[in-house]
Parts: C-alpha cells; sequence; structure tokens
C-alpha cells in the first residue's frame, strides 16, 4: 500500500468532517455527513461510537507518521469527546462504550492522559455482565439481548487491559454461543428472555471475534475464523461491504483485525488475512473518486463510488468515510 495513498485519505476525512463543538475553541469531533445537515454542523447527530473509530483512525495515522500537530489534534479530540457526551464517557451502550475504550487504550501511550476514562468504562463493562443466557455482556443497560458487537470488543479491552480472566470468560461465552460449528462464523447475538439465536452474519462480528481470540492466544480459533471470512464474507477476496450508517463500519473493523491476525497467526491463514486486506484495499482504493479535497470512497469496495453523489448516498456518511481510511491504514501495516 502506497503510504501517501494512506496519508491522503486522512487528509480527506479530516478536512470534510473536522469540526469545532459548538463553536468552542480547542475542541474538534468528527461531522456526521458531508456536505453537513444543520444537525450534522451542530453536532447533534452524535454517533458516539463512529466518534471512537475516528479516534482509532487518529491513533493510527499518529503510529505511522508521527506528528505533534496531530498529536495536538488527538488531545482536542479526546476533550471533545466527553463535553460532547454531557461530561460523561460512558453511555447505555456496552458496545459504544467497549470501542472508545479501546481507542483511548491506543492514544494512552501516546502521552495522553485518559487514565479517568478508561477507569470509567472497565466498571460498566464489568458490570454488564450476568449468568443470563450462560453469561457475556449485555447490548445496552435494560435490554435482553446479548451480542458480539458488545461481547468482542469488551473482550479485547480487558485483555489488553490486565483482566485476561473476565477477557477469557468472555471469548468462551462467545465461542461456545455464538459460533456457528458449521461454517466458522459468528452470529450477531441471542435473546436472552427467549433463548432465540439472532443469526445475521456480520462483517464485524467476525473482527472482534477474531481480535479477542488473537489477544487470548486463541490462535486454532483464529485460524477458522480467517478461513470463514474467507469463504463466506469476502467475494472475490474483497470484504463484503454493508452500506452507509453503522454498516458503513462493519467491514473495516474486520480488516483492522485481519491485519493484525496476518502478523500474529503461524500458519498459512497469516497470508489469507493478509490478501485479504490488501486485496480490499486495492479495490477500496481504485473505486475511490477522486476530487480536489481528496478521495471519496465507496460503501462497497467492490464496486466504484457512486459521483456526483445522489442526496441518500451513504457516501455521505462519516462512517463510511472513515472505515475507507482505516481499511488503507491496516493495510499500511503490511
Amino acid at each position: 500500500m502506497d503510504v501517501s495513498a494512506v496519508s491522503a485519505a486522512e487528509r480527506a476525512v479530516t478536512a470534510r468532517h473536522l469540526r469545532r463543538v459548538w463553536a468552542l475553541p480547542a475542541t474538534v469531533l468528527g461531522r456526521s455527513g458531508w456536505p453537513a445537515t444543520a444537525g450534522q454542523r451542530l453536532h447533534w447527530h452524535w454517533n458516539y461510537w463512529w466518534q471512537a473509530h475516528l479516534l482509532d483512525a487518529l491513533a493510527d495515522a499518529q503510529l505511522r507518521a508521527p506528528s505533534p500537530r496531530r498529536l495536538a489534534l488527538i488531545r482536542r479530540f479526546v476533550r471533545s469527546v466527553r463535553l460532547r457526551n454531557f461530561g460523561r464517557w460512558t453511555n447505555d451502550y456496552y458496545d459504544d462504550i467497549a470501542w472508545l475504550g479501546l481507542a483511548l487504550q491506543r492514544v494512552a501511550p501516546l502521552g495522553i492522559d485518559v487514565g479517568p476514562a478508561l477507569a470509567a468504562i472497565d466498571a460498566q463493562l464489568l458490570s454488564g455482565w450476568t449468568s443470563a443466557a450462560g453469561g457475556g455482556i449485555w447490548w445496552r443497560r435494560g435490554d435482553d439481548f446479548k451480542n458480539a458487537p458488545a461481547n468482542g470488543p469488551a473482550a479485547i479491552f480487558h485483555a489488553r487491559s490486565g483482566n485476561r480472566g473476565r477477557a477469557q470468560a468472555i471469548l468462551d461465552w462467545l465461542s461456545s454461543t455464538l459460533v456457528d460449528p458449521k461454517t466458522g462464523l459468528v452470529w450477531d447475538g441471542i435473546r436472552a428472555d427467549t433463548g432465540e439465536l439472532v443469526k445475521h452474519i456480520y462483517t464485524y462480528c467476525q473482527g472482534v471475534y477474531l481480535g479477542a481470540c488473537l489477544e487470548l492466544s486463541e490462535l486454532d480459533k483464529a485460524a477458522r475464523t480467517v478461513r470463514a471470512v474467507e469463504t463466506h464474507c469476502a467475494p472475490g477476496g474483497v470484504i463484503r461491504g454493508q452500506g452507509g450508517g453503522d454498516g458503513g463500519l462493519f467491514a473495516a473493523i474486520l480488516a483492522r483485525y485481519l491485519a493484525l491476525a496476518a502478523r500474529a497467526l503461524p500458519g498459512p491463514e497469516a497470508a489469507t488475512a493478509r490478501a485479504l486486506v490488501l486485496t480490499s484495499a486495492e479495490a477500496c482504493q481504485s473505486g475511490a473518486v477522486s476530487t480536489s479535497e481528496g478521495p471519496v470512497f465507496g460503501a462497497f469496495w467492490d464496486r466504484p463510488a457512486p459521483w456526483p453523489l445522489p442526496d441518500d448516498a451513504p457516501e455521505r456518511d462519516l462512517s463510511v468515510q472513515v472505515g475507507g481510511w482505516m481499511l488503507l491504514e491496516a493495510a499500511a501495516t503490511l
């Protein structure tokens, strides 16, 4: 992956989407859409977990090409998350706070004080574990649903914070409850009140399960997941897109953990993971629209992005553009 292409992706996303919060100095967050509506200009459309992945992408960029200017931007961004969340680090969604926790864990080594934030997130994630449906944490407070998008990142968070016992318990629950024994794919979730499995297949469910397996050195399970992804989630070697909105981040989350698998797995699955990331990145880059502000990435990496963008185009979403940038950052590590 050409590093200049990754830099161009960063410039495009930050130029189009990063703006002050409520016109306050020393603040910055990503607007949810481009061109922004009135509500998006005011950051009324919050999309907490999209911001977490935008912060993760900024951390990727800082590790790739350290810059004092970007580091200062990351500091402002972290402060602004709490400001826009009305003085709190957490909300009612366990998946949301786990995503933010992972991003904050990555910026902490950059010299940014996120200790209080990580403590608040850790406490709430720990409180989400119950024996309902055999274990696992909830999707959100007051709900009856437990799913992979909450439990996978929570397991990774706990493993990285040193609580490997809780991380292992979550991974064991995922493996016994939400992994299809026939295909190796990870289902979406389970309704604790009825025991009904929700067997939707989302790419990010595969990604977070893969990430948890890697953190806990469950390499056989990680390798099985890579094989399942290759067979079922990446036609032609390109990770399947899932539209705009929240779906705009799904494939990129999988790409992030495939890139980690490419460097951690000992067998042929490492080459498979590497090829999936690089092939997807090449397709995403070649299908992007070139503009004076940089590339506009498509919501589906296996086809060209539309241009001009229709009013309802998923490519207007911050999630889709951050997803393209995340993919290229993942490819650059390989």
